[in-house]
């Protein structure tokens, strides 16, 4: 039996021989600071698309949240002016009223209070008054004193205010039961969104309202418009409205008040924007985003995906040559649909990548 031997040379020769050459890839990029030159045979050119930067028309519009409320003079809380318990409810949840339209009847005690508060008040008018005639005399005949006359005028005048308040007060209660009733009566029109009375119940002169009386028919949107930015808005300036409720519902404003005060803590303005709301569909309480219009100017507008991220700042990719593309730091604005405008970076005749910037490697 013969034994073989194998040469550690054969063994090599044999080795080296079964061993494939693997074809070397050649780059398709290179990188020179924050350029990046493609290849001819790089497949991200079929997806890159290019557009010439140019100036457009551009509508400044500022946005802000906003709250929907009533207008006070079209609001009101309605509570017992005395101590003395419900007797009649004249009202229902809502129901539509009219300013001086009778809401609750209550007994009240204190009505011989006031009417001997307006007794008294009738009398402190009538001695004042002949004081003040009697002063008017004496001045005229030479043996009055201007001092004393005007003193008994500011008299007069003060007891004739009490007289006043008195009335109104006598005046609001009517007397057809010996202790008195006192009708409590709407003091604005509108509807009744709030009703807690309850007949026979006991009500306090500092009890909470019962009754709660707003008119919708147009309502405030308060909104808080970045001090940078109040410059831009006027008084009377239309706005637009969109709550989430009704997203498809065009609601448009006009700005009614513009406050003189700027909060310090968000460097904001308050803004009252009054709008129609002739079906009652905004509610005081609902969220609201305004958007002012702050006029036209010429400016850079972009697609917004031609706009990248690195870190804290967006950047565009700029072509700068055949194949080659250059990173450039711009400063975006304002946002609208599928455009940006650019503050800073650009200019008109650059030309930029709008697709294709996310297959390019990354610079510095």
């Amino acid at each position: 039996m013969k034994t073989l031997f194998f040469s550690p040379v054969l063994f090599l020769i044999i080795s080296c021989s079964g061993k494939k050459e693997e074809p070397q890839q050649k780059e398709t990029f290179s990188i020179k600071g924050n350029h990046v030159i493609l290849s001819e045979n790089n497949p991200v050119l079929k997806k890159i698309i290019t557009e010439t930067v140019t100036e457009q028309e551009y509508s400044n519009r500022i946005t802000s949240a906003g709250t929907i409320e009533t207008i006070p003079n079209n609001y009101a809380e309605i509570a017992s002016p005395f101590s003395g318990r419900v007797i009649r409810s004249f009202v229902n949840i809502g129901q539509s009223v009219n300013a001086g339209s009778a809401v609750f009847e209550i007994l009240a005690p204190g009505y011989s209070s006031v009417q001997k508060d307006y007794s008294d008040a009738l009398n402190d008018v009538r001695l004042a008054e002949k004081n003040y005639r009697r002063q008017q005399d004496l001045v005229r005949h030479g043996v009055g004193i201007q001092k004393e006359l005007e003193e008994a005028e500011t008299e007069y005048q003060n007891k004739k205010t009490s007289l006043s308040n008195a009335s109104s007060t006598l005046n609001a209660y009517n007397s057809k039961s010996s202790g008195g009733t006192y009708i409590i009566k709407a003091p604005i029109s509108g509807e009744i969104i709030s009703n807690k009375i309850v007949t026979g119940q006991y009500l306090k002169e500092d009890s909470e309202p019962v009754v709660i009386i707003a008119e919708l028919s147009k309502v405030w949107i308060t909104g808080a418009v970045k001090e940078k930015d109040i410059r831009f808005i006027s008084p009377g300036d239309p706005v637009s409205v969109k709550v989430n409720t009704y997203p498809d519902m065009e609601i448009i404003g006009k700005v009614y008040h513009i406050s003189e005060l700027v909060d310090e803590d968000t460097r904001s303005i308050r803004v009252l924007i009054q709008c129609d709301n002739p079906q009652r569909k905004l509610k005081p309480g609902m969220f609201a985003a305004v958007t002012y219009s702050a006029g036209t100017e010429k400016a850079v507008i972009i697609p917004s995906g031609a706009l990248m991220q690195q870190g804290d700042r967006q950047y565009v990719w700029i072509k700068s040559g055949k194949n080659e593309f250059t990173k450039r730091i711009v400063v975006p604005g304002s946002t609208a649909e599928k455009t940006t405008k650019i503050n800073s970076g650009l200019k008109p005749g650059d030309i930029i990548m709008t697709q294709g910037g996310i297959y390019l490697p990354d610079t510095k």
